[in-house]
């Protein structure tokens, strides 16, 4: 009975979890394995083929370089607010501006950028208007670099709010102790600091390439024609007129999608968990 009584908060998570989480994940994992009520490899098979293919290896390309990318700033921009006092407005302002921001995307994102450096986006005409300068040459916001910057603009933000609590969690008597000991400021980061926030770093790069791995709003709205990612080729074979019949080749790939966040998710675990040894 008293175990019930503590489990009994938890069941409105518990059905949460089951109904939105696992129930959806057994039906990708049943129906890329049966296929007319038997178990086949041919969904999975199919993963394998040029067009899956390269929906994957874009996506990776894409979910990589935005991470690399938006650790990097975002962990440059975190050192710098903590380096800020912990009071001042500015550290107030770039920290609520930047939980606001890693949540601004999809539909709205895509059309800030396209209404601002699109083809026909008001910085593009007002470049060339007063500069004869393209910068939409070949409509490259539509293809995977453009992607890349729009991921980038909440990848950052996101880093900032993520890698925050460690450089926090940096103790002054460290850099204290390293100074006393003859270490000068840069002995300091690299022997000291540096080693500490590498788990913590690493782990922001994955959780920051499981967010645009996983990504599909922003994508969709952005680019109308082809299937660059996989997100947006699940899409093409469950609504395209085109080629029918596709719906268990966007379960194969979801199941994809799955392991393959399954997997950083677990990395992400690792790291965290080793970084907390020192947090405490």
């Amino acid at each position: 009975m008293r175990f019930l009584r503590q489990a009994l908060p938890l069941l409105p998570f518990l059905a949460v979890v089951t109904i939105f989480l696992l129930i959806p994940t057994g039906t990708v994992i049943v129906n890329a394995f049966v296929v007319d009520g038997r178990f086949s490899l041919d969904l999975v098979g199919a993963l394998f083929g040029a067009a899956p293919l390269t929906a994957l290896v874009r996506s990776l390309v894409l979910s990589g370089v935005s991470a690399v990318i938006g650790a990097v700033g975002g962990a440059v921009l975190a050192w710098l607010i903590v380096s800020s006092p912990p009071r001042s407005l500015i550290r107030r302002a770039v920290l609520a501006l930047s939980s606001v921001l890693a949540q601004f995307g999809g539909v709205a994102l895509a059309f800030a950028f396209l209404a601002t450096v699109g083809i026909n986006g008001v910085l593009t005409l007002w470049l060339q208007h007063l500069l004869s300068v393209n910068i939409a040459p070949g409509g490259w916001l539509y293809s995977l670099p453009g992607l890349i910057l729009v991921y980038t603009y909440f990848q950052i933000p996101l880093m900032v709010i993520v890698f925050l609590p460690a450089l926090e969690g940096l103790r002054e008597q460290w850099r204290e102790a390293a100074v006393g000991l003859g270490a000068s400021t840069w002995q300091y980061w690299r022997e000291v600091a540096l080693p500490l926030l590498t788990p913590a770093f690493l782990g922001s790069v994955l959780l920051l390439f499981a967010n645009a791995f996983a990504a599909y709003a922003t994508a969709a709205a952005l680019v109308s024609q082809g299937s660059p990612i996989v997100p947006l080729l699940i899409r093409a074979a469950l609504t395209s007129e085109v080629v029918l019949g596709q719906a268990g080749l966007a379960y194969a790939l979801a199941l994809e999608m799955i392991v393959v966040v399954a997997v950083v998710m677990i990395a992400y675990n690792l790291l965290v968990r080793r970084t907390a040894r020192w947090l405490r």
